[in-house]
């Protein structure tokens, strides 16, 4: 195996690793949101992720570490990752893990769409055949007009468009900025945001078992992201993003495991509709971005 594919492969298991701990993470808000304000919880998740994040790095790296070329991009993208936390939060007080986290994963799809018609790019047929596949899998999970379609299915909808949007700038700014800058940004952002919020909201845990899960979830955050980081370090992104759906399984892994829930047979129909379009799309990349460096044949 050359260098190449070993990189590869140790960047797949570093994105499924990280996607563990994300679905670890929903599992958990989703139990400890029946006993503690959600805002609370969301100021521990940031508050342990930012103060670990700056013991591991700041040895190493000093002032440094904070040099950004774009400070206002920093800021918007910790306040629009802050805005996905509060609506994956809320979203997962009312919804099951695996359902959730199938809805949230469409930004993918959302952004070819925002790509066509905020930036005008071309976009294939075929990718509006995956865009309209993976929005009609979404359908089938939330159902319209059944038991299962309620104002909270609005919540991870909204959490796709701000996640969009978080991602685009992200990709923006991955081309000048340090990653380990904008993860320490994001995490000290995310708490100084949720510190303002929090004296209005502040009820002491008082079950060792509560200030147990707020932990994890802070280390959770935390590992998660720094496996993610290393991910990307060792692999195009378009490689990585058919693997993301793995996260469907451990969401649902999670939710009959701690909640003794499975989705039925048509949420399970739209769930991997949605996983199918989106793992075609990111196929789709992989192939374009072979044949476009190409030689031309002599």
């Amino acid at each position: 195996m050359n260098k190449s594919a070993h990189h590869t492969l140790q960047g797949i298991g570093f994105a499924v690793l990280a996607l563990a701990c994300f679905a670890s993470l929903d599992t958990t808000t989703r139990h400890i949101s029946t006993s503690t304000p959600l805002l609370v919880a969301l100021w521990f998740r940031y508050a342990i992720q930012a103060v670990i994040t700056t013991v591991v790095v700041w040895p190493g790296r000093g002032v440094k570490v904070l040099h950004t070329l774009h400070p206002r991009f920093q800021w918007a993208r910790g306040m629009l990752l802050f805005a996905c936390s509060i609506l994956a939060f809320y979203s997962l007080k009312y919804m099951p893990v695996g359902e959730f986290t199938a809805i949230a994963l469409l930004a993918p799809l959302v952004i070819t769409l925002f790509a066509a018609c905020m930036l005008k790019e071309q976009i294939r047929p075929l990718r509006w055949l995956l865009v309209v596949g993976g929005f009609a899998g979404t359908l089938v999970i939330i159902r319209p007009g059944s038991h299962h379609f309620d104002w909270t299915v609005i919540l991870p909808l909204m959490l796709v468009v701000t996640n969009s949007g978080f991602q685009i700038l992200t990709s923006k700014m991955a081309k000048t900025e340090d990653p380990i800058t904008m993860h320490l940004y994001t995490g000290w952002i995310g708490t100084i945001l949720a510190s303002m919020i929090l004296p209005f909201v502040w009820e002491m845990p008082h079950d060792w078992t509560i200030w147990l899960q707020l932990l994890l979830m802070g280390v959770l955050a935390t590992i998660g992201h720094f496996f993610l980081i290393l991910a990307y370090g060792r692999a195009p992104a378009a490689t990585l993003t058919p693997y993301m759906y793995t996260q469907i399984g451990f969401g649902v892994l999670g939710g009959w495991v701690v909640f003794d829930h499975l989705p039925d047979q048509w949420t399970f129909v739209g769930m991997g509709m949605v996983a199918l379009c989106g793992a075609l799309g990111a196929w789709l990349t992989v192939r374009e971005n072979r044949l476009t460096i190409q030689p031309p044949e002599s």
